[in-house]
């Protein structure tokens, strides 16, 4: 039977039915070029849809822990909320997009009523029914806001000529948004907040000047619901009677998705140590390595908040995105996401031992397991949803990709923050032994998810069929 599968899934369509030439990979045929005029509308989308993310989300605990006086546990379930949408997204947005409306005029209204929701946030303020507040709008803008983030990607492959060749140059874009909208609240809290001093990155009035990240996340939204009606029409793939979405489902039973599904959820745990822990662990080295003044200069320049060293990932991210089609075009799929999970393995190494092995000269190599984020993000999750768009047939994607954002969003974050916080109390309370270095709690704590990244890496070897994906036909979307 798994070989029968295994046969199967070789014979997945490329893109016949949205009218797409062949990809030129092995097949020596040449695709049209990207338009400069859709290469800036997609462009355009990407860099608006991460923005409005990029604007709030790094600010997120700080704010809610050092202003909003909320509790580790209340903290949890806002993140957790937060994972909903993504999880709902398959049976709501996919189906919709897939069958019935147009994913442009979806998108649009879907972030015009977002930036609403976000903007409530900012008016929160601290004290009685605060936490129950911020827990119903933060539920209703996950519901609205998550689903975009799949759909975005499946307008983008239903439109560009070549999937290998255009989609990075494209993506790479969201990327860029982040950080623009890390930078500018960053430099906004430093200038206005902070009075130009880094140094008072963490006195209360910045810690309350956060609430205008989510001001700029609506107006960056209310921005991307009018532009998302001058994207190129995307209409419904299909009049067919059967549910998208369960449809999507049957697909994942083949290979190569079952594994790549099967690895998604352990992936996006691995993931959350690094966006939970992360910031916290550097703060620790500047401190204990003598590495203030550098970390204080890149704060200059990056704002403070939610940018200064973890933006090294964002820049290599870049980077990488950047050379995707150029690596799509000489490796296997295979290949690159052991790429991926190699690095998350090294990153995780990297951050678990190295200020115990190198002392005073762990910096610059602790800088560098930052950079490995471009690695990780860019040859795993980037190349995983590329993965799951080529492998379905044209009339279910915008359903496939919501179902992978289910898995490596929605349930990967809520089960890997509480893993994360699971793992962490243990590595900083009942595994802590008593005299220890500073780095020994560090070194359990990110020990774990290095461990876990090398039982993927055995996954992936001995479960992911091998071979190119450029001998398909399309049989699939001919039913």
């Amino acid at each position: 039977m798994a070989l029968c599968m295994i046969s199967e899934c070789l014979l997945l369509t490329r893109e016949s039915a949205l009218r797409r030439p062949e990809t030129s990979r092995g097949r020596g045929e040449v695709t049209k070029s990207l338009t400069t005029q859709l290469n800036f509308k997609l462009s355009g989308m990407m860099f608006l849809q991460y923005a409005i993310w990029g604007a709030w989300l790094p600010l997120l605990y700080p704010y809610l822990k050092n202003h909003m006086k909320f509790s580790d546990g209340d903290i949890g379930n806002m993140f957790a909320v937060g994972a909903v949408g993504a999880i709902l997204a398959p049976f709501i947005a996919g189906q919709v997009a897939d069958r019935f409306f147009r994913t442009e005029r979806f998108l649009g209204l879907s972030h015009l009523l977002g930036a609403l929701v976000v903007w409530r946030l900012a008016s929160i303020e601290p004290g009685e029914g605060a936490v129950n507040s911020f827990l119903v709008y933060s539920l209703i803008y996950s519901l609205i806001y998550s689903p975009t983030l799949s759909l975005t990607n499946s307008l983008c492959f239903h439109h560009i000529p070549d999937r290998d060749r255009d989609f990075g140059k494209v993506r790479v874009w969201g990327t860029v948004g982040w950080i623009f909208a890390g930078i500018l609240i960053g430099q906004h809290l430093l200038i206005n907040y902070a009075d130009g001093e880094a140094g008072n990155a963490t006195s209360p009035e910045v810690y309350a000047g956060y609430a205008d990240a989510f001001i700029l996340s609506a107006l960056i939204g209310a921005a991307m619901g009018l532009y998302c009606f001058l994207l190129p029409e995307t209409s419904p793939q299909s009049k067919a009677e059967d549910n998208a979405t369960l449809a999507a489902f049957g697909e994942v039973k083949r290979q190569p998705l079952l594994t790549l599904f099967l690895l998604a959820v352990p992936i996006s745990c691995i993931h959350q140590f690094y966006f939970v822990h992360t910031a916290g662990f550097l703060g620790k080295v500047q401190e204990k390595l003598s590495a203030e003044e550098f970390a204080s200069s890149i704060n200059t320049i990056f704002g403070i908040g939610g940018g200064g060293l973890m933006t090294v990932g964002q820049i290599s991210e870049i980077l990488v995105l950047a050379l995707i089609p150029f690596l799509a075009a000489k490796l296997s799929r295979k290949n690159l996401l052991l790429i991926g999970l190699i690095a998350y393995a090294l990153r995780m190494a990297i951050f678990a031992y190295a200020p115990a092995l190198l002392g005073e000269g762990a910096m610059p190599v602790i800088i560098l397991g930052v950079a490995l984020h471009g690695l990780c993000f860019g040859c795993f999750i980037f190349v995983a949803f590329m993965i799951v768009d080529e492998e379905c047939r044209s009339d279910i994607r915008a359903s496939a990709q919501s179902l992978f954002n289910l898995v490596i969003v929605g349930i990967g974050t809520i089960v890997g923050s509480k893993i994360a916080t699971g793992v962490s109390n243990w590595a900083k309370g009942d595994g802590a032994v008593a005299g220890e270095e500073w780095h020994a709690p560090f070194s359990r704590l990110f020990g774990v998810p290095m461990w876990a990244s090398l039982v993927c890496i055995l996954i992936l070897l001995a479960m992911y069929p091998s071979g190119s994906r450029s001998n398909k036909t399309t049989e699939l979307d001919t039913k």
